[in-house]
């Protein structure tokens, strides 16, 4: 058994993932996914137009699987999600949320107000992620 510490951990040197939603027909719709590990949260940039946003509207449970094929490791987080509201203005608290996320991904932009007025062009929103439990091995 794999505990959630130790697996945040582990995913806290990596960024990318897939993440598993529910389609309203109760089918799984998988999207890859970059993430920045908060604690023991995970914080994702999404958009509000896009399916998986939809599905966790309507369902916040979600899977967040990763995997390291030249290991052997996988882990499967399972847990639900929360949405901020959408990027509306570039000074609002979702684009300083989205700021600092993408500063965890990959450090300094060029062009800070070209990126907070994208930001709001694309309607983007961070989902927060809090796995309950977690799966899968570490080698």
């Amino acid at each position: 058994m794999i505990e959630l510490a130790t697996a945040c951990t582990w995913a806290a040197d990596r960024k990318n993932g897939v993440l598993i939603t529910i389609r309203k027909d109760g089918r799984p719709q998988s999207s890859d996914i970059t993430y920045v590990v908060d604690g023991t949260d995970f914080l994702i940039s999404v958009t509000a137009s896009r399916a998986k946003t939809k599905n966790i509207m309507r369902d916040p449970r979600v899977v967040l699987h990763l995997t390291e094929a030249a290991s052997y490791s996988y882990l499967s987080f399972d847990g639900t999600v929360d949405l901020s509201a959408p990027t509306s203005a570039p000074d609002d608290a979702t684009a300083d949320q989205l700021v600092a996320y993408y500063r965890s991904v990959a450090g300094e932009h060029d062009d800070w107000d070209e990126y907070r007025a994208a930001m709001v062009a694309e309607g983007r929103l961070l989902v927060r992620f809090t796995p309950a439990k977690v799966v899968g091995q570490i080698n």
